[in-house]
């Protein structure tokens, strides 16, 4: 399956105990699919992947796919700090169906560049699936460097990368060296359409849970070479992209104004809490200037 060119990077929905609600998931997952996105990852960051047991993400999983069929592609997030843990999870997903895994730079012990590509050869070369890797030194402590990435990219089924290092000269080189079909996505929002310009692929996206078409809209209206109308849609999302990645931390703005539009997803599970007052204010004066492209499922 064609992986697609806007991921977003879904939030998991609970219910009013704290459960995963597999049924809004379902819904959430159909729902961004009709609002322009291609594919979803699920169990990321944006997904409060650290506060899933190892089984509600293999039955989140299998719902979502099971949803969700052909349309669109299920991006599973199996990447942990944990290399033994990663293959045994990326092994199961893909008996669920999902078409793609991410994994994510292995974060808190800092491991050094050729432990990093250890890990991913031992984990791609577990599976059978397309493995999209993501670089977020700014969360996992570790950069994953361009030469590492470029050794990476030569094993056949590790598809791409999700940069999220904010290093445009790093990213540029990636796209420049890297194999042919060999895909980078951008993992800021805010960087979507510099990387476009720079060869990327894409965006694995949090504000696209609102403004699906309008990201949509910035992809195709650049590809076109109408460049000045993708600049003019990317400045006026510049402003709730910020507000969702700076509000408070992933995910709570976006969970937050998802639940205020009438979408319920619950609140985020400990130790990520529900924003104060005047920060759901904050969030909330954004969001109402901006259109909304997310169909309201209850």
């Amino acid at each position: 399956m064609e992986i697609g060119r806007l991921l977003t990077a879904m939030v998991t929905p609970f219910d009013e105990e704290g459960h995963v609600d597999y049924e809004q998931a379902k819904r959430l997952a159909v729902s961004l699919l009709d609002s322009g996105s291609d594919g979803l990852v699920l169990a990321g960051t944006s997904g409060e992947a650290p506060t899933l047991s190892h089984d509600e993400k293999l039955r989140l999983f299998a719902e979502v796919k099971g949803a969700l069929g052909d349309r669109g592609a299920v991006v599973a997030g199996t990447g942990t700090y944990n290399t033994a843990e990663s293959i045994g999870l990326s092994q199961e997903a893909e008996r669920t169906g999902v078409d793609a895994l991410l994994l994510t730079v292995p974060y808190y012990n800092r491991p050094e560049q050729e432990g990093l590509f250890r890990h991913f050869e031992a984990i791609a070369r577990a599976t059978r699936l397309p493995c999209i890797m993501y670089n977020i030194p700014g969360r996992t402590g570790v950069n994953m460097t361009a030469e590492t990435t470029l050794r990476l990219s030569r094993i056949p089924n590790i598809a791409g990368i999700k940069e999220a290092s904010g290093d445009l000269t790093q990213i540029g080189r990636i796209i420049e060296d890297a194999p042919e079909g060999f895909r980078v996505w951008s993992g800021d929002d805010q960087l979507t359409l510099p990387i476009l310009s720079a060869g990327g692929y894409g965006v694995i996206c949090v504000v696209s849970h609102l403004a699906g078409m309008q990201m949509k809209a910035i992809i195709e209206a650049y590809l076109a070479g109408r460049v000045d109308e993708a600049a003019r849609t990317h400045r006026r999302l510049l402003p709730l992209m910020n507000t969702l990645m700076t509000a408070a931390g992933n995910p709570v703005p976006v969970k937050y104004a998802l639940n205020q539009i009438g979408f319920r997803v619950g609140s985020p599970r400990l130790p990520l809490v529900e924003p104060d007052e005047a920060t759901g204010e904050r969030i909330m004066a954004e969001v109402r200037r901006q259109r909304i492209d997310l169909a309201v499922t209850v």
